[in-house]
């Protein structure tokens, strides 16, 4: 009933990641199209795990990215750096002076209110990140010498192109070679196979990386396109926060992946974008775990909710290796993150815990 995790004496990091960081410019309460002002905060689906762990949870954490050495580049990297990750293992490409041939990704996100919901609208065509490839990082080094508890990427970074997919499988190849355990979000987004060979390149490249995954994460949609597995009656059941028929499909993702020790997965039934009713769920070896539920969540920003969930179920195995708290910390985690601006948490663990204790939201003084 756990998880073989190394010991935290044996490493430099509790985690690490692998993703894109862009630059998310959120025009608050306006709107993308009309707006004359944005806040800048950094982001990015694989390194907000990361950084929650590393601000809210308190592990040691690093990510692996490419930016431009230029002053966006520096930007994000001083973003990552106050919200406490290591930035050794950045890749930086020198400036051609226009963003012809290299550049730093941005994300211009906006967080939409009751029937309207968010938009997010990235600019990341030729970033650094994109262009990262295999031989570029020294794994070893990473999971060797500096050694790593907890590995974690997604389809997200490996969608960016061909050779961050090539990147992605001799990343979580390397990891498990050094005994880390590696996690992994679907993350399924369409529009990012689509120049790369579409839903068939997503499975191709998702079942290779499936095989090297200890934890994999992902909702109804990420299975069935990323990974192939159609059960009938999913749709109709997570929209009605009813998890009969999305067990059904990680019984059968488990029964050709027995490699996966845990599959998990946040639900939720959008009433309005501004209220969702929120859950999650999660297997391990044979058991299936249900969180406490959150019915009629209000959400000021819903972008990166799914992230803190992954941290929270992370921190739940590294510091206490129990499924039922990695799922109630994931939730909970998620579920205050929806409640603040920006792609990463700004929760702390003391708040999660009273929020899984059942604590309400009366003015603490």
């Amino acid at each position: 009933m756990a998880l073989p995790i190394k010991q935290r004496e044996a490493c430099r990091f509790d985690a690490v990641s692998l993703g894109e960081v862009m630059l998310r410019l959120d025009p608050g309460e306006g709107r993308i199209r009309t707006t004359r002002q944005f806040q800048a905060w950094e982001g990015g689906g694989e390194y907000n795990v990361t950084r929650g762990l590393r601000k809210c949870f308190g592990q040691r954490t690093a990510v692996v990215s490419g930016f431009v050495d230029n002053e966006i580049g520096h930007l994000i990297e001083d973003c990552i750096m106050q919200g406490g990750v290591c930035t050794d293992y950045l890749v930086w490409r020198n400036d051609d002076g226009m963003g012809r041939t290299v550049r730093n990704g941005l994300n211009f996100t906006e967080r939409g209110f009751g029937i309207r919901g968010a938009v997010g609208n990235p600019d990341r065509g030729n970033t650094a990140a994109s262009q990262l490839k295999p031989g570029d990082i020294d794994w070893d080094a990473i999971f060797g010498e500096a050694g790593a508890r907890w590995f974690h990427t997604g389809g997200i970074f490996a969608a960016l192109s061909e050779t961050t997919a090539a990147l992605t499988i001799e990343a979580v190849s390397a990891a498990k070679r050094h005994g880390a355990i590696v996690s992994y979000d679907l993350n399924y987004r369409p529009s990012l196979w689509k120049s790369i060979g579409g839903i068939d390149k997503a499975r191709e490249v998702n079942r290779e990386i499936a095989k090297h995954v200890d934890v994999m994460i992902g909702n109804e949609e990420d299975f069935t396109a990323s990974l192939g597995f159609e059960v009938e009656g999913v749709d109709e059941a997570i929209s009605e926060i009813e998890t009969g028929a999305f067990k059904r499909m990680i019984e059968t993702a488990v029964a050709e992946f027995p490699n996966f020790k845990v599959a998990a997965t946040t639900l939720r039934r959008v009433i309005t974008a501004t209220k969702n009713d929120w859950s999650a769920i999660l297997w391990h070896d044979g058991q299936f775990y249900d969180s406490r539920k959150y019915p009629e969540l209000e959400i000021l920003d819903r972008v990166g909710g799914g992230d803190s969930f992954a941290s929270g179920l992370a921190f739940g195995f590294l510091e206490f290796n129990d499924p039922q708290q990695a799922v109630e910390y994931g939730a909970a985690h998620g579920a205050l993150a929806s409640t603040t601006p920006g792609d990463t948490s700004m929760a702390t663990r003391k708040e999660v815990e009273k929020v899984i204790a059942g604590g309400g939201a009366r003015v603490v003084r």
